[in-house]
């Protein structure tokens, strides 16, 4: 259980940032939800969880521009 609870204040820190831009907050979304994948799909592996969220990051970041 305590392993789903930090994804889960991330993203409610990540929705309560107003002052960003839409760029800003696609790449946050993206890392956060990146490094959840990635934890999810590794079994808590501490490398899955960093590759996902700088995957997501990218990728969040591109998609919103």
């Amino acid at each position: 259980m305590k392993r789903f609870l930090l994804p889960i204040i991330a993203c409610l820190f990540m929705a309560s940032i107003t002052a960003c831009t839409n760029q800003e907050l696609g790449t946050t979304g993206g890392a956060v939800l990146g490094g959840v994948a990635g934890s999810a799909l590794t079994h808590g592996s501490t490398a899955g969880t960093i590759a996902g969220a700088v995957g997501g990051g990218f990728i969040g970041n591109r998609l919103s521009q």
